[in-house]
């Protein structure tokens, strides 16, 4: 056995940063302090509590080329990834990388950038600088930091004071590892597409992230971290659909910074994929702020999803709403994990947090886990957590009106994911995605 085979895979890609490292454009000491974070903490496992259910270790046994492989797609095959009807700026990455060519902004306001992340670190050094790993943890996420160290490419978006952008930006991202690795190749690619949002004061901004595979290895993981800085008075939309990610893992980080007045909006939808873990972190770090964060994942097979989410309430009066729901089927996996923490200076804060899960078959699993810390005194907060299966009563009334055994569990389960899929603010994309969540619950 040779010393690679012996290294562990957080040794492996200590390793390989040190190989590429000369070639990663700027903020090598804040690159190299990374990697000795990740080192320190390595790829956590079931001993690590918050990733009690999901062994990401188990997704880093083979190697990873770290670099990211460069397609030929053109316009027409990214179409099927288009939103119907959404008058929508569109940026493509193409595992990680970002396309020009394939990407399309229109209407965009005087004074807002949208690039590629490597044109912000070589063009805008001060501004990256400003707000790069200032909101995501290096210290105690290892995929954060992972992410970091590596970071090359990816999505940067500014938007100064007093502007709206009234348009959606639509970033794609294609993940493909296109003709077959040759013999002698690592096996698989890890992708680490980097997004930089600074929205000014009193602006607003939609933004649809979407995460599509064409690819059936198992072996590809992509990691992805988000930053989001969110100024005064400002309005940020934020959705994350995650479909058609057969043979993909996916582990997400998404971190948004939130100043006074401000109001932040994610919606996370997971239709498909093998792994999937996504993280949310936010911060109303001032007074008057108001976060609402929906998720709906349906799983299937042996598919497995994984939610945590953490609001770090710091201010006083700012309120927060959470709502995630689930339904699993055959012998897939979920776990919603959220916490809310209400520091002692963020008197009359309301949050308020419901997990809601439908399991369709015996060997479905749901592991939930809401969580208070709260070191205020004046706070209405509440959290609560509900699994069952269909409501036999229901499905009893609906077979009584004529309906098929199929069509009354699909109209019932339709109307369960309702209530997060009414959240969404875009006509377009309620709609694209209500079609969505219908087919998938017809499979």
């Amino acid at each position: 056995m040779n010393v690679i085979e012996k290294m562990s895979s957080t040794e492996k890609l200590v390793s390989e940063f040190q190989r590429v490292k000369s070639s990663l454009k700027g903020f090598l000491s804040l690159r190299e302090k990374a990697i000795s974070e990740f080192e320190r903490v390595g790829i956590p496992n079931r001993k690590n509590e918050e990733w009690k259910y999901s062994d990401a270790s188990a997704l880093f046994k083979s190697e990873f080329n770290v670099e990211g492989l460069k397609l030929k797609v053109g316009k027409h095959d990214i179409d099927k990834f288009l939103v119907p009807n959404l008058n929508a700026s569109v940026v493509v990455l193409v595992n990680g990388i970002y396309s020009e060519e394939l990407s399309s902004l229109e209407n965009i306001p005087k004074g807002v950038v949208i690039s590629s992340f490597a044109q912000a670190l070589a063009e805008k050094p001060e501004i990256v600088a400003t707000h790069f790993s200032k909101y995501a943890d290096t210290t105690n996420d290892a995929f954060v930091a992972l992410n970091t160290a590596f970071a090359s490419d990816g999505v940067f978006i500014s938007v100064p004071d007093n502007t709206i952008v009234k348009n959606p930006i639509h970033i794609i991202n294609i993940i493909s590892v296109g003709l077959p690795l040759v013999k002698g190749d690592k096996e698989g690619f890890l992708i680490q597409p980097r997004f930089l949002f600074i929205i000014g004061n009193n602006s607003e901004l939609k933004i649809v992230e979407s995460f599509d595979a064409s690819s059936s290895q198992a072996k590809n993981v992509c990691n992805s971290v988000a930053e989001i800085s969110i100024g005064e008075k400002s309005k940020v939309q934020y959705y994350k659909l995650q479909n058609d990610c057969t043979g993909v893992h996916l582990i997400s980080s998404v971190n948004a910074h939130q100043q006074k007045e401000s109001h932040f909006d994610t919606n996370t939808i997971t239709l498909n994929g093998d792994w999937v873990r996504n993280n949310l972190n936010i911060v109303p770090d001032a007074e008057h702020c108001e976060t609402h964060l929906n998720g709906l994942f349906i799983t299937c097979g042996n598919q497995h999803v994984d939610n945590h989410t953490l609001l770090d309430h710091r201010k006083p009066n700012c309120e927060s709403n959470q709502l995630y729901k689930g339904i699993l089927d055959e012998k897939s996996i979920g776990i919603f994990n959220g916490k809310i923490f209400v520091r002692r200076d963020a008197q009359k804060t309301n949050a308020y947090q419901s997990s809601k899960n439908i399991l369709l078959s015996d060997d479905a699993t749901i592991n939930t886990k809401p969580q208070l810390e709260i070191y205020a005194d004046d706070v209405k907060c509440s959290h609560g957590s509900t699994t069952g299966q269909l409501n036999e009563d229901a499905m009893f009334y609906l077979r009584s009106r004529g309906l098929s055994e199929n069509s009354a569990r699909n109209l019932l389960l339709f109307a369960f994911a309702g209530d997060v899929i009414e959240e969404i603010q875009i006509e377009p994309l309620k709609i694209y995605l209500a079609e969505l969540v219908n087919q998938r619950l017809k499979k």
